[in-house]
């Protein structure tokens, strides 16, 4: 008897979930998704390789490059009072050719 070993099924780790924020949908962002780009909300602190980790762990496609783009702060006033609207970090990834990321189901 010959024992066949099996598959390891790869489990996506919860480090994975915490570099990632949100899928930023926006008009821009849907015109990049049909060339096989797409827009995260990303934590400020994380780099490209683990950006790129992440993506290719929850969604599983291969990861071909990962653009940063830190948008600051905005001042904003109502009235006489001052504030500020928050500024983010968001990645820009391009995946592999005849791969798709579901973002929002239709």
């Amino acid at each position: 008897m010959v024992a066949v070993p099996k598959r390891e099924k790869k489990k996506v780790v919860g480090e994975a979930y915490r570099i990632l924020k949100t899928p930023h949908a926006t008009e821009k962002a849907a015109d990049l998704a049909e060339k096989n780009q797409y827009v995260f909300k990303v934590w400020p602190r994380v780099n490209k390789t683990e950006i790129g980790k992440a993506i290719e762990d929850i969604y599983g496609v291969d990861v071909l490059s990962v653009r940063i783009i830190k948008v600051p702060r905005k001042q904003r006033r109502l009235g006489k009072v001052q504030g500020w609207r928050k500024g983010y970090k968001k990645a820009i990834v391009k995946i592999k050719e005849g791969q798709k990321i579901e973002i929002m189901p239709k």
